[in-house]
Formats: C-alpha cells, structure tokens, sequence
C-alpha cells in the first residue's frame, strides 16, 4: 500500500521529459478516512475539481501546445493522486508528440482512472477530464465563492489545531437555510508541512450555526498537517457530529502549487457539482 512518505514528496526529483504513465502515485483515502470514523458506505458524495495549468506538449510536427486541463475526480475513487506526482506526470507530456488535444485529453483520462482505481475489483465511476485550448483562455472567469462572509465577525482566535468541540449549533429555534464562506482556510502539507492556503464555503439546512464557533473552528485548521481532500472530509464530519444539519455541503478552493490547485466537495445529498471556476487567489 502506498503512503504518502513513499511518495516524491519533499524529496528531489528528475524531471521527465518523454510521456511516463508510471510516475503517477495513488495514495488510498482509506487510512486517514478511518481516522475520522468512515468505514464502508460513503457518508456523503461529492468530488475533486483540479486544474492544471501548466500542460504542454509536442504536436505531430514538433511544435509546443500549451491548454489548461479541468478534472473531476469521484470522492468513491480509493485512491487519490499525490499532487507532486502528477506534476511530474504532466510534465513528462513536454517533449512528447500526440496528434490532437482530443488525444492527449484520452491519455490524461485513461492514466488518472487506471490510478485512482488501481487494484480495485469494480470500477463504480472514472473521472472526467477536459482539456482547454490556448484560444479559449479569455473564457475563463474568476469568480469567488458566493455566501454571507464569516470574515467580517472580529474574533479572538487561540486553537490552532482543529476543534471540532467549537462548534455550536441552535436547535432551540427552526431550521435555517444559509451559505456561509471563510477565506482564513490554511492548513498544511502532510509530508512536508509547506502551507496550503483556501476558501471555504459550507452551505447547509438546519439548526443555525453559531458564525462565531464557527469561524474559530475554521482558523482552527491553521497549523493541522492533512491532505486538501482530507480536511475538507473533516470538516464535513465535524459539522455533521457536532451542528447535526438536514442538509449539508462542503467546499474548498485551495491555491494552486507546482500548477494545480485541487478544489473538493463533499454533500449530504446528491447535487450538481459547481463549474470549476477559479477565485482570484488561485
């Protein structure tokens, strides 16, 4: 089983000129999902929404192709992609010669499943990948996350590592529907500690969350060492044990290393996934 110390991950690595597949490295959600008490049944769905920015490759008559490419990632993968080894994947495009976009878009699509399925039995779903020609760039927006900004509320924070016991919820009173967003997500690296820097956006129908706990809760991440997909299952998790909403959804858009940024989502319900549409700090 690969882990996450295997991985090329604060260590030096050659960089791959010539298409190499095998540099990906899948790492299973499975350890630190038990760590959190998830074992079996998915407890909510969702997906990654990841964007590379920095893909390029050699057309049929050796000429550069620069695109952005979009991927969508099913949470019910067993594994992840550690976000170093797929840099170093997509750079190993760089000197290598494909016919079309729509024929690097298959390869892309084809390596990422075969990873992130990688020994399992039944492949319940794959990821989707979409790649974006240099004539479309104008069309990308930056757009930030929409809801009622936690930031605003002048706090005193001293929990630097997660506390799930801040938060408060009011069941005294209806259910509430609302979307709240944060911009004061930061957790760090796994591996290497390096700081990982994110918005949140938690909407939700149920009793009414204190903002204050709330937002105590979120800087509470600050110094906590997990993966961008497994910080935001843990706050997933924490609101559903300790606020015990109707309906709930997480979001995250972190900023981009190495050329990707890595966005999840987790629901209670079953939803359209948001356009994977970058803010302005990505």
């Amino acid at each position: 089983m690969n882990t996450p110390e295997q991985s090329q991950l604060g260590k030096a690595s050659a960089y791959a000129d010539q298409y190499d597949p095998s540099l990906l490295f899948p790492i299973p959600r499975s350890g630190k999902r038990e760590e959190i008490g998830i074992s079996g049944a998915l407890p909510f769905f969702g997906a990654d929404l990841w964007t590379a920015f920095e893909l390029s490759w050699l057309n049929a008559r050796g000429k550069p192709q620069v695109a952005l490419a979009h991927f969508t990632i099913p949470c019910e993968t067993p594994h992840i992609i550690e976000s170093k080894s797929f840099k170093l994947y997509l750079n190993s495009f760089n000197n290598s010669r494909f016919d079309s976009l729509e024929a690097v878009q298959e390869r892309l699509r084809e390596d990422v499943n075969e990873a992130l399925w990688r020994s399992a039995a039944v492949r319940q779903s794959s990821a989707s990948v979409r790649v974006i020609a240099q004539d479309a760039f104008e069309l990308q927006k930056v757009q930030e996350l929409q809801g009622l900004n936690l930031d605003r509320l002048d706090i005193e924070c001293s929990d630097y590592t997660p506390r799930p016991d801040l938060l408060k919820a009011d069941h005294d009173n209806p259910p509430v529907t609302e979307t709240l967003v944060s911009h004061l997500l930061k957790s760090n690296c796994l591996v290497t500690g390096q700081p990982d820097w994110g918005c949140v956006q938690i909407s939700y129908t149920g009793a009414a969350i204190d903002q204050e706990s709330l937002l105590r809760y979120i800087v509470s991440f600050r110094n906590h060492n997990e993966f961008h997909e497994q910080c935001v299952e843990r706050i997933f998790m924490d609101l559903t044990r300790q606020c015990r909403p109707l309906k709930l959804s997480v979001y995250a858009r972190y900023t981009r290393r190495g050329g990707l940024d890595i966005n999840p989502l987790r629901t209670s319900h079953p939803m359209a996934l948001p356009p994977n549409v970058r803010t302005a700090r990505q």
